[in-house]
């Protein structure tokens, strides 16, 4: 097979890093590599070009990670809530996606592509789950993910007034009951 040396203009995942020469299948540097603008040949030319990119790609390299932490630092108390129908093991009715989970943050206001999403498979069962999110190629946060059976009230998300007065209408209930059934 024909290899072919090329040189990254751009991070490429299981790859390299952006200014690295690395050794491809002329087919895949033709195909898809070159077209994207992702690598160019490693040429002489090319390689002196780069050096005197270096100091600004560096500093590009600085400014997305920093973005990318300070997305992070947003993200990592960030709890994903799901309803979905479920049988009475637990199993979903269908199941949670990366994409579900994008468009979930999409709707809070971060708009992260679903490829950035490491879901190894889709969620398909209730719980708790914590999926990693990569956004840059150091920093990658883990997402917490709630899945709960549609029709479920959620214990804990009610105010102590609130759990009061639910404790006084039941405790008021079983008086009257009570009352009644001495009554008779």
């Amino acid at each position: 097979m024909a290899h072919t040396k090329i040189l990254l203009r751009e991070d490429v995942d299981d790859l390299g890093a952006r200014g690295e020469i690395v050794r491809v299948r002329a087919g895949y540097a033709r195909n898809y590599l070159l077209p994207r603008k992702l690598a160019v040949e490693a040429t002489t030319n090319n390689v002196k070009q780069i050096e005197q990119e270096r100091a600004r790609l560096l500093k590009k390299e600085a400014t997305e990670r920093a973005t990318a932490q300070g997305q992070a630092d947003q993200l990592g108390g960030l709890v994903l809530e799901f309803k979905r129908k479920a049988g009475e093991q637990g199993a979903l009715y269908g199941s949670v996606t990366s994409m579900d989970i994008a468009e979930e943050l999409k709707n809070r206001g971060y708009e992260i592509d679903r490829h950035r999403i490491h879901l190894r498979e889709p969620l398909k069962r209730l719980g708790d789950f914590t999926v990693p999110l990569r956004l840059h190629r150091e920093v990658t946060v883990d997402l917490n993910v709630k899945v709960a059976a549609e029709g479920d009230v959620i214990v804990g998300h009610l105010t102590p007034e609130q759990e009061a007065q639910l404790a006084k209408q039941t405790g008021e209930a079983s008086d009257t009951s009570a009352e009644e059934n001495s009554a008779q």
